[in-house]
């Protein structure tokens, strides 16, 4: 899920950054240090949107860089159970799907794909179900519920399942559609 943080830090402007305007060098110090960055509290830091407030510098010996005391907001993404997520295939292996969910990738085991017995076929990265001929591809948009989270200090992994009502490859999810309209 996205969200806006708000923080309090204490940030650290280098000298190069000293001619500019205090809000913009703290907000691009902001950026260049957290940017990127895996909390497990709050998720993925994906910007800072706003300065809230900014302290009096404070200058330490042996550092020529000048602290200030400030208060921001940070976009952040946090995969949660059970939400929906939209995604891209990006790659395909013998054990299942990654897919790409916002800034992380998720993995949808082979078993999670879809309610039919599937086959992989290795020369051509696809899946394919033996009755229902469905097949998942790289570059094919999904929507996939999150079932496993998992913050840790060597890797972090999301897993992700598409055995449910309303979830699978986008076509695959109008298909559905079109055949429940028919039915009524």
């Amino acid at each position: 899920m996205y969200r806006i943080v708000t923080l309090e830090d204490k940030i650290r402007v280098p000298p190069t950054k000293l001619n500019m305007e205090v809000g913009k060098a703290v907000k691009e110090s902001i950026a260049e240090q957290m940017e990127g960055l895996l909390d497990p509290r709050i998720g993925v830091i994906l910007s800072v949107t706003e300065i809230n407030s900014v302290g009096e510098g404070k200058i330490t010996a042996g550092d020529p860089g000048v602290f200030y005391n400030t208060n921001f907001n940070i976009l952040a993404y946090k995969p949660e159970l059970q939400e929906l997520a939209s995604g891209e295939v990006i790659d395909n292996t013998e054990f299942g799907s990654f897919v790409r969910i916002g800034p992380m990738d998720g993995l949808i085991h082979i078993s999670q794909l879809m309610d039919d017995y599937v086959s992989y076929d290795n020369k051509n990265s696809v899946f394919l179900g033996k009755e229902s001929k469905r097949t998942l591809k790289e570059k094919d948009l999904v929507r996939a519920r999150i079932i496993a989270v998992s913050f840790g200090k060597e890797e972090n992994k999301i897993g992700l399942t598409m055995r449910q009502s309303g979830l699978g490859v986008l076509s695959w999810i109008e298909d559905e559609k079109r055949k429940a309209k028919k039915g009524k």
